[in-house]
């Protein structure tokens, strides 16, 4: 039954749903209204706020271009093929390949959100090898896997509690950090990553199309992808005659292996004087000094890079205008009335809920979890120290963290319907594949059902 409902969602909403920048003009002309009608800011301001957002994000887009184009071309060498030929051998139905990408995907995203790229790669190498696949679906098994990143050690709102004077201590909203073992080392944070761990994997399993029906990655290909050079065969055929002064250099190992080695030793001093911090750019870095390495010459490394980079338009282009989005919620202060109103009349029990609620559904107006919780968790923490005044302060310590802690799990829960974060994963899977945002979103309402329920019932009855 629940493969039938997940068949037929994905069939009905290909025709509903439409490209992922016109899902960003729509929720763009939705938060101007609510901004005008639901604050005191005047269309002139409201535009105001949207171009001061435009350029926000910038920074961050630009990481995400690099992260895509860095870590798919590690993909295209030779070691990392062989070694996704090995992997094949252990998922060979596609049964099989959904839940291995699914596990693996997981334990990525618990190191850092950004390794989403990794899975990506993973699952896009194992679609060419493993018959019966259905594209689509695999797609959404790698969407669904990163969902655990909010637990793991590069959760934003964590993090930021226990950064020192982070903007809720320095605006007096808190007057203490909120320990890493509050939040993530919580058993609130470990109930949810058990319950993921052990339940949506088979869930998957269960709503996985029949083989028979399903389209495969060689269905998708374009004509212009089927018969394309090895990367070492495109990089030969630039040579003049090989003995140049032009080809030894862009040809020859010596110089690219230099840099290389340069790059491996700035991050081995990284991390042995920072320990396991990753963030976006040593990520970058690492996948930059890795792709160095794996394809040896200079003239090599450049046709990955150029095919990595041949599919990323959508980030360069519609992360923009998910800033200006993020902008009128931000400056016209539309993203405090909303999360105020849905915290309004909450009771130290259902508060967790709320705090969910609204980082579900602030969430597709501010796909961030940090800058989202720049928003609203000023007025949440505001609330839940109101309604805890007179308990003892590790109580009250325990109660703010699990606020938190739920405005994460709602955020990520939404990201399952926000194509925001789908631009990250289909450059890699859809890069010379016919494949759109909407082929995938129909995969993903049951799930997103499911962990939104999931989440509810867990920052609602787990004891602190």
């Amino acid at each position: 039954m629940l493969k039938a409902i997940s068949n037929s969602l994905s069939t009905r909403l290909k025709h509903w749903i439409p490209d992922t920048f016109v899902f960003a003009i729509i929720l763009t002309i939705i938060t101007a209204i609510m901004a005008v009608t639901l604050t005191d800011t005047s269309i002139n301001k409201v535009t105001d706020d949207w171009y001061k957002g435009f350029w926000m994000l910038l920074e961050f887009g630009m990481q995400m271009v690099l992260i895509l184009a860095t870590g798919y071309s590690i993909a295209l060498s030779p070691f990392i093929s062989k070694l996704i030929d090995k992997l094949a051998t252990l998922a060979k139905t596609p049964g099989k390949v959904y839940l291995l990408v699914m596990f693996i995907g997981a334990l990525f995203a618990l190191v850092s959100w950004g390794w989403v790229v990794l899975t990506a790669v993973l699952a896009r190498e194992l679609g060419k090898r493993v018959d019966g696949i259905d594209y689509a679906y695999l797609v959404a098994c790698v969407y669904i896997s990163g969902a655990p990143w909010v637990a793991g050690l590069s959760s934003s709102i964590p993090l930021v509690l226990n950064t020192e004077g982070n903007f809720l201590i320095s605006t007096g909203v808190l007057q203490d950090l909120i320990p890493v073992n509050l939040t993530l080392g919580s058993l609130l944070n470990y109930c949810y990553l058990g319950a993921f761990v052990l339940t949506f994997p088979l869930l998957m399993w269960l709503l996985k199309p029949k083989t028979n029906s399903s389209t495969s990655m060689g269905d998708l290909l374009d004509d212009d992808h089927r018969e394309m050079k090895s990367v070492a065969e495109e990089a030969l055929s630039k040579s003049l005659n090989g003995t140049s002064l032009s080809d030894r250099l862009n040809n020859g190992r010596w110089l690219q292996m230099v840099i290389a080695i340069a790059a491996a030793w700035f991050i081995f001093r990284y991390f042995l004087k920072n320990g396991f911090d990753i963030n976006l750019n040593i990520m970058i870095f690492l996948f930059i000094a890795i792709g160095l390495i794996a394809h040896q010459t200079p003239m090599r490394y450049v046709v990955a890079m150029k095919r990595s980079c041949s599919n990323v338009s959508g980030i360069i282009f519609q992360y923009p205008f998910y800033a200006g989005i993020m902008g009128i919620m931000m400056f016209s202060g539309l993203g405090a009335v909303l999360s105020n109103w849905m915290a309004s009349g909450a009771s130290i029990e259902s508060l967790p809920f709320w705090a969910l609620f609204s980082g579900a559904v602030i969430n597709f107006a501010i796909p961030s979890a940090g800058g989202e919780w720049a928003v609203i968790g000023p007025a949440l923490t505001e609330t839940a120290l109101t309604l805890t005044q007179g308990l003892p302060a590790e109580q009250i310590q325990a109660y703010v963290a699990r606020i938190a802690m739920a405005t994460a799990y709602g955020e990520t829960s939404s990201n399952l319907l926000q194509p925001f974060f789908l631009l990250i994963i289909l450059p890699i899977m859809g890069a010379g594949v016919k494949i759109q945002a909407r082929d995938v979103v129909g995969y993903l309402l049951l799930p997103f059902i499911y962990l939104f329920v999931m989440s509810s019932l867990l920052v609602t009855f787990v004891p602190l």
